[in-house]
């Protein structure tokens, strides 16, 4: 009898014949991304509490899009995080309070508004950051720059395609 990875044989989560699904390097990819995102999130919590001690684990990723892109519109930072409206209303609200972004009316549409990093929370960030690139560093150190290189343009690439 032969099982899914899921413990169960037919049904929905089983593999389609003939889908490669089963192949030995897709069984390793999802061991080895189950792996990384696990450890991903437990980063983001310490990294988003190095920024501010009451900083939710979420709220990190905006920070660093804003850190990145400079200001935008909360309509696009909910698009690009993937929330609704009320829960980025929400976690604008509380990264206001502890003083990290600010909004403002845009100038262009008095109905949107802009968010962008406070110089505290650009300070924040860019110490959180420089110490996680840091760290990457140094459990890298023995690795080639050319293997480094080549790992974040895999994992662009995978990026990419995860939004089709």
């Amino acid at each position: 009898m032969h099982e899914d990875a899921n413990g169960g044989g037919s049904g929905a989560g089983s593999a389609l014949p003939g889908s490669g699904v089963d192949q030995p390097e897709f069984l390793a990819l999802e061991r080895e991304l189950t792996v990384l995102l696990r450890r991903a999130r437990a980063n983001q919590g310490e990294m988003a509490r190095e920024v501010h001690p009451d900083l939710e684990s979420s709220a990190y990723g905006l920070l660093v899009r804003l850190d990145e892109h400079g200001r935008q519109r909360a309509t696009e930072l909910a698009a690009y995080i993937g929330v609704g409206k009320a829960t980025m209303s929400r976690q604008l609200r509380a990264l206001e309070d502890l003083g990290l972004v600010t909004r403002a009316p845009d100038p262009a549409d008095g109905r949107a508004w802009l968010v962008e990093l406070t110089e505290e929370g650009r300070s924040r960030v860019g110490r959180v950051r420089d110490a996680r690139r840091a760290r990457y560093a140094g459990r890298l150190a023995d690795w080639d720059p050319r293997e480094v290189s080549e790992l974040a343009r895999l994992l662009n690439q995978l990026n990419l395609g995860m939004e089709k």
